[in-house]
């Protein structure tokens, strides 16, 4: 899933091998999925994309935006896999779409569960890419304390810090799977309502945030997750379906493994007390 650390590494990665190459063919895909979603009807992104020259590729929030000439572009949500292939290697025979370069060389979009493929010229007006374009990021020096404690505040509502800090996309790209790490370092339980924390408590919590995402960037991104290339992130998850059944790192306790607000939340019964 493409969260925070992915949309900047991954981006990176992409760019060092994508940039100068022309795009020449398109191919739709072989395997309709209902949770796939385009701008538009994806029949006609050959007419825009084919002849277009890869000029650079942004990470923001929760997308990977491949920028081309002409300003064109080709983003990518979360929930959408891209893989990079050279001429020789064995296409897959189930993809959303395909983009053929100029060396022959093409990279594979898959969906797994849900995800967005866009292919726009201009701008384009979709209120989660523009979120994750133009809302403050965690890593930008403006997003600091009292930016947070006004983000809290201006909530208005008793709601989990999970609630907080992963739904309504209040920070584009940090989701359920940096979160869990990122309560760990704070010692705060997911389920933990926000009206309870201390300032003390608040000032840690934004710390976690602001280092642990800078870690997993600094790490090349989750070992959860993998770049273009099939390379999982030099990062290692404390907390994630890998390692949900070892014994917590800082306390040895049990990690807990649960469904909450829509997704699987991981923490130490000992030492992220609720």
């Amino acid at each position: 899933m493409i969260e925070i650390p992915e949309s900047k590494v991954f981006a990176s990665r992409a760019e060092n091998i994508l940039r100068g190459k022309v795009v020449v063919d398109v191919i739709n895909a072989t395997n309709p999925h209902r949770f796939a979603w385009y701008h538009g009807d994806p029949l006609l992104y050959s007419s825009i994309l084919v002849g277009r020259k890869v000029e650079e590729v942004m990470g923001f929030g929760c997308y990977i935006d491949i920028c081309f000439d002409h300003d064109t572009h080709l983003a990518i949500s979360d929930g959408t896999n891209m893989k990079y292939f050279q001429k020789a290697d064995k296409c897959p025979q189930k993809f959303q779409l395909l983009v053929v370069f100029d060396d022959s060389t093409y990279v594979v979009f898959t969906v797994a569960m849900y995800g967005g493929i866009f292919a726009f010229k201009g701008t384009f007006d979709y209120p989660y890419y523009c979120g994750s374009r133009d809302k403050l990021s965690p890593l930008d020096k403006r997003f600091d304390i009292n930016f947070f404690h006004q983000m809290i505040t201006d909530t208005g509502k008793n709601i989990s810090v999970k609630a907080l800090l992963a739904t309504e996309q209040r920070i584009p790209g940090l989701g359920n799977g940096v979160l869990q790490d990122i309560l760990f370092n704070a010692g705060i339980n997911p389920k933990r309502k926000i009206n309870t924390l201390s300032d003390e408590e608040e000032r840690t919590l934004f710390v976690a945030i602001k280092e642990t995402l800078e870690n997993m960037i600094s790490e090349g991104g989750r070992d959860t997750e993998k770049d273009l290339l099939g390379n999982s992130g030099g990062y290692h998850c404390i907390l994630s379906k890998n390692t949900c059944h070892e014994l917590c790192p800082r306390c040895g306790g049990k990690i807990i493994k649960e469904a909450y607000l829509g997704g699987s939340i991981y923490y130490c019964r000992d030492c992220q007390i609720i």
